[in-house]
């Protein structure tokens, strides 16, 4: 097995992950953009062939991202590219001497997921927005405002009332829902399905929705949630629309759909203590991951300890008497 020059193997690996059509297509590109960086970094220190790629090396690279002010995170992504990079090299008989097992990511620090409280959700929920303020406006075009409308809130109903993830909300299916039940079937990551309940303002919203979404399904669409020209609507047109509705509502931040799932796993948890409930809602296949949201349950309990308990409250160092220097 003889030396492989840098532009044959990366070209080679290129062409393997094109083939594999398993991958999500953000995870290729991602892999991708890795690969170039790493190119360019054995291109400025003259490697020219993969035996040179060895441990040393790619310690020295993750070490370089870091002192570029990668974030760990930003880090991890890198050593998942880096590893299938010679996995792909493994396979294709392509030698280097680096191992692997080795490469390990930095553990990144667990950020609490940045939840609105009840009061940010129901303003948003509650609100009324008006599409379009031009009462001079066709009747065509307010019924279609008024349609968008419809659609919206039951979004916004949705995302926090089940706690979907966004990929979950716009890829249900009319087949998906059963109302009369009150639960809906999901399909989550790794197109793993989980049934999730439907409360009564979630149902309310998208009987009022399916009332008006006849008038845009011109094709027979599968989706439940279409745009006006009768197609599934996509991820980041729910974006936009959380973002302008966030607005209207006088929020002082527009939210994320993924805000809503967070809000919904704590408010859940605040009100039942369940984990293990919440857990099996949210589709986490580790109790470890749903966890994370007892520390903002904390964070709930220690708020209203320190308004309620009257021992509770940290006096200020100033209202403190002076310390007794005469012993």
């Amino acid at each position: 097995m003889g030396t492989a020059p840098l532009t044959t193997a990366f070209d080679q690996a290129g062409e393997a992950l094109a083939a594999d059509h398993r991958l999500n297509p953000l995870t290729r590109k991602a892999y991708q953009a890795s690969w170039a960086r790493f190119r360019r970094y054995l291109d400025e220190r003259d490697v020219s062939s993969t035996e040179a790629i060895d441990d040393r090396c790619l310690r020295r690279f993750l070490a370089q991202l870091s002192r570029d002010d990668q974030s760990p995170r930003s880090i991890a992504r890198h050593v998942s590219a880096l590893k299938r990079l010679l996995r792909f090299w493994q396979r294709l008989d392509i030698p280097f001497t680096a191992d692997p097992l080795l490469l390990k990511a930095p553990r990144a620090p667990k950020r609490l997921p940045d939840a609105p409280d009840i009061e940010t959700v129901t303003r948003l929920l509650d609100s009324d927005p008006t599409e379009n303020s031009n009462n001079k406006s066709s009747p065509a075009a307010r019924r279609a405002d008024e349609i968008r409308r419809s659609r919206d809130h039951c979004l916004f109903e949705w995302l926090y009332g089940s706690g979907l993830r966004l990929a979950e909300l716009v890829s249900l299916d009319l087949t998906d829902i059963d109302l009369a039940a009150g639960q809906a079937r999901v399909t989550g990551k790794r197109d793993k399905t989980r049934i999730v309940p439907v409360g009564r303002a979630a149902a309310r919203a998208m009987r009022d929705w399916l009332s008006q979404r006849r008038q845009w399904d011109r094709q027979g669409s599968p989706a439940v949630f279409i745009s006006d020209r009768g197609r599934r609507l996509s991820a980041r047109s729910v974006q936009l629309r959380l973002n302008r509705a966030s607005r209207q509502a006088g929020l002082d931040a527009p939210l994320h759909p993924h805000q809503l799932r967070h809000a919904f796993a704590t408010h859940v948890l605040e009100s039942s203590g369940d984990l293990r409930a919440v857990q099996e809602m949210l589709g986490h296949e580790s109790l470890t991951t749903t966890q994370i949201y007892t520390h903002l349950d904390f964070q709930h309990l220690m708020n209203v300890y320190e308004r309620a308990h009257p021992r509770a409250a940290r006096r200020d160092s100033q209202s403190e008497p002076p310390a007794d220097d005469q012993g």
